[in-house]
């Protein structure tokens, strides 16, 4: 496919959200005191402000309101995805169960079937924990990376990180790399394999001198093809058929692992920072998206801004591959749905991509447990096929705005 860095196709608000108030044409008084309406932002006699006369604090609270909606959906969600799958519980006995482990005062002291216990506790909690983690992670990466090559069509996977992750992992199954760390060498190897990856891109678009979004996804989209074909050369020496099952699995992105473990913790940390990260430097992607030029007349470093974010955007989805597997589109699916919910201002946009991503990945997967009863479809599958329409019209679209 080939990458274009033509404009993402959305322009962020202003930087600092304001606008200046006009002169009457005697250049004495503002609008504001003359009869009329104020300009907005200008306050009255009473120290009101003025009509809301662009509806900027309307959207605003607009999209207040549909985080906060966001929020409640994802926490109803991850109760009554923990209760899907190959065994139906219900949801007052999910909540049952968590309250009794977590000792909160309002728990029942009812018995719990033993069985259920240790479904949802050990199996199911920590994976939809995971689920919300990874997805989380995946979509706030394909929205910073979208800002920072001012490129629509970018997601996380561009950069690498996918296919160095993919050969890690196919190196702790096929060869036995890492067999000192137990269960864990998959998922170490892997996050050590995204995270080279990652800073292998960078050093290869920093030998010119200056990082541009052009170099960036040209790296990016060189390097993974290269450790795509690390791996598949590892499946086709290998002798053990169950091994390259494995690794294709891997590839197609599960989230069946996830246990109480560090990778878990790593995921959640990851996406907390992510978000925080991100959200605080909301004028920064802003800027970014609107081009080079006007990050320079703010006094923004084009340069040191995407170093950083890509540091961000890398820590997030080395950790999310990790943990689950290389899981495709989301980044590039879930920021476009978010910025029609909340518009493009990426101080609202990042925290509502993460919980879009965070609910769609649940759901995925709690499709992926109960399509194919009693075996389990990889919830790479059911990304690619969510995902590969959506691209086909995200190029349309492209197509049709050129002339």
């Amino acid at each position: 496919m080939a990458i274009t860095t033509g404009a993402a196709g959305h322009a962020p608000s202003s930087a600092d959200g304001t606008t200046s108030t006009s002169a009457d044409a005697a250049g004495s008084r503002p609008l504001g005191d003359v009869g009329g309406p104020s300009p907005r932002g200008a306050r009255g006699p009473d120290g009101s402000r003025g009509p809301d006369a662009l509806g900027v604090r309307s959207r605003s609270r607009r999209s207040a309101a549909i985080v906060a909606l966001l929020t409640v959906t994802a926490v109803v969600s991850l109760m009554l995805c923990m209760g899907l799958g190959p065994v139906s519980i219900p949801a007052g006995t999910t909540i049952q169960v968590i309250s009794q482990h977590l000792g909160l005062p309002f728990a029942s002291s009812a018995p719990v079937d033993a069985s259920t216990d240790a479904i949802i506790w050990t199996v199911r909690l920590p994976r939809v924990l995971m689920g919300a983690a990874v997805g989380a992670c995946l979509a706030i990466s394909g929205a910073a990376l979208q800002a920072m090559v001012r490129n629509m069509l970018a997601d996380p996977y561009i950069l690498g990180v996918s296919g160095g992750a993919s050969t890690g992992a196919a190196a702790a199954i096929l060869f036995g790399v890492g067999a000192a760390m137990g269960e864990y060498a998959q998922s170490v190897l892997a996050f050590v394999g995204a995270l080279g990856a990652a800073l292998l891109v960078f050093a290869i678009a920093r030998a010119g001198g200056r990082v541009t979004s052009l170099r960036l996804l040209l790296s990016g989209v060189a390097v993974g093809y290269a450790l795509t074909a690390v791996t598949n050369l590892l499946i086709f020496s290998s002798d053990s058929a169950e091994g390259s099952r494995s690794v294709m699995f891997w590839m197609l992105g599960s989230l069946s692992l996830a246990r109480w473990n560090a990778f878990l913790l790593i995921a959640v940390c990851a996406a907390a920072i992510g978000v925080a990260v991100m959200t605080l430097g909301a004028r920064v992607l802003d800027a970014l998206s609107a081009g080079d030029e006007i990050a320079h007349g703010l006094g923004i470093s084009p340069d040191r801004a995407r170093i950083g974010f890509l540091l961000a955007v890398s820590l997030c989805t080395a950790a999310a591959v990790a943990g689950a597997g290389a899981i495709g589109f989301v980044g590039l699916v879930i920021p476009h749905l978010a910025r029609r919910l909340v518009g493009a201002r990426h101080r609202v946009l990042i925290p509502a991509s993460a919980l879009l991503g965070s609910l769609f990945l649940l759901w995925a997967d709690a499709f992926a447990r109960v399509v194919m009863q009693p075996r389990e479809l990889p919830i790479g599958v059911i990304t690619a096929a969510i995902g590969a329409p959506f691209l086909l019209i995200l190029v349309r679209r492209l197509h049709a705005r050129r002339p």
